[in-house]
């Protein structure tokens, strides 16, 4: 299927259609800058003028606590592995969710198996063949399980004096659904627990405020939502706490200590950093401001989203997944025709239609099984404000065909 006729919804995996500025300047840091903090000639300082001019945008685009504050790192999934490996121990009890990445999961699973305690919460409504219900109980049962909207009742339980920290994903990559962060934030407050934020799938279409939501280290990646290059992505730690790093090594300062050093940023970055994705992103951040920021993303974006789940909710033996009733929410249609295979009918509209799709597990384990679909996966359809209502139309169209 040649590139004119596909039809790219997989943004949330990582954006395809990105402003052609993007490309433009990693090719110009390519040719023009040297490394960050390895020298004072101009090469050098050129790549550290752009680095710092772009933890600043990162600081002020989630209202954190400072550029100093912000480092960078490949994705998500080690910005993660920083936060989680670097402020819990054996002993200490942390609280997620089932709606988590394996980036989250798997880094507290090798924890729990060191010693910490993790709780994780689940969703509204019953598994399959859990409760003895009439016909129409089992209906707005399942109903409800498709949903996947987390128990903030089970979760403002665990969230109790002596657990350490608190780490829950903003937006679910599977469907859409937005946890409210805010209210999350003070219950860890409350609780003096750590609040950990996986934006992974949020950042650069919702607004963030790390201080509103009093969120101590917020996780995120480049090449989604922010539309830069892959191999992008950073940590936000609010001030005052220290992470112990993952990785140890250069630095370009304090060359004679055998200590790395502990001072933000240069705490959570060792090695050379990807300076010519960094200035992709940031060349990808000034278009977004300049192009209405999150508020214009999350319009365009969740327009196309709604109007695809019209078209498609009436089709017979057609699941949909996620709260649709909610008007925030990310610019996922997780979805499934009757009990055919989710890869099956990704690769049909891949191979037959030019309609690219995510099919599967999602990295997203508990929360298929708290959606009924373990075994079945779903075809996720995610949006970009690049898509077209034509397109949109076209998709469901080629479903309806099915």
């Amino acid at each position: 299927m040649g590139e004119g006729a596909m039809i790219y919804f997989d943004s949330s995996a990582t954006s395809y259609y990105r402003p052609p500025e993007v490309a433009e300047a990693v090719a110009g840091a390519i040719r023009t800058m040297g490394n960050c903090g390895r020298g004072v000639h101009q090469a050098a300082m050129e790549s550290a003028r752009m680095i710092f001019e772009t933890r600043q945008m990162i600081d002020q685009f989630f209202d954190g606590y400072g550029p100093e504050q912000v480092a960078f790192t490949a994705n998500a999934t080690e910005s993660l592995n920083i936060a989680i490996k670097g402020l819990f121990g054996p002993g200490d009890r942390v609280v997620t969710t089932v709606l988590e990445h394996n980036s989250v999961l798997r880094p507290l699973y090798e924890l729990e198996a060191g010693g910490a305690a993790v709780e994780r919460v689940g969703c509204l409504g019953a598994e399959a063949g859990e409760l003895q219900l009439t016909e129409e109980e089992a209906c707005r049962q399942l109903s409800l399980q498709r949903k996947g909207m987390l128990d903030m009742e089970a979760l403002h339980r665990a969230i109790r004096p002596g657990v350490k920290g608190v780490v829950v994903t903003h937006a679910s990559n599977l469907t859409g659904n937005v946890q409210d962060i805010d209210t999350i934030g003070r219950w860890c407050r409350e609780a003096g627990a750590l609040f950990v934020v996986d934006a992974s799938q949020s950042a650069g279409i919702l607004p963030i405020s790390m201080k509103r939501s009093n969120i101590d280290v917020l996780c995120f990646t480049g090449h989604k939502g922010l539309l830069g290059p892959q191999g992008t992505g950073g940590i936000c730690v609010r001030k005052g706490l220290f992470i112990r790093p993952l990785l140890t090594g250069g630095s370009g300062i304090k060359t004679y200590s055998k200590t790395h050093p502990s001072a933000m940023p240069e705490a959570l970055e060792a090695g050379t950093l990807n300076g010519h994705g960094i200035a992709g992103l940031r060349a990808a951040l000034k278009w977004i401001q300049e192009n209405g920021g999150c508020e214009e993303a999350f319009h365009r974006e969740n327009e196309l989203a709604r109007a695809f789940y019209e078209m498609v909710r009436e089709i017979p033996q057609i699941r949909l997944y996620g709260d649709f009733e909610r008007p925030v929410r990310t610019p996922v249609v997780a979805l499934n025709l009757g009990d055919a295979d989710s890869g099956e009918v990704s690769d049909w509209l891949a191979w037959e239609h030019g309609i690219y799709t995510r099919s599967g597990g999602h990295c997203a384990p508990l929360m298929h099984q708290a959606l009924g679909t373990r075994d079945q996966g779903a075809v996720r359809f995610s949006f970009s404000r690049f898509n077209t209502m034509e397109q949109v139309q076209q998709a469901a169209q080629v479903l309806k065909s099915w």
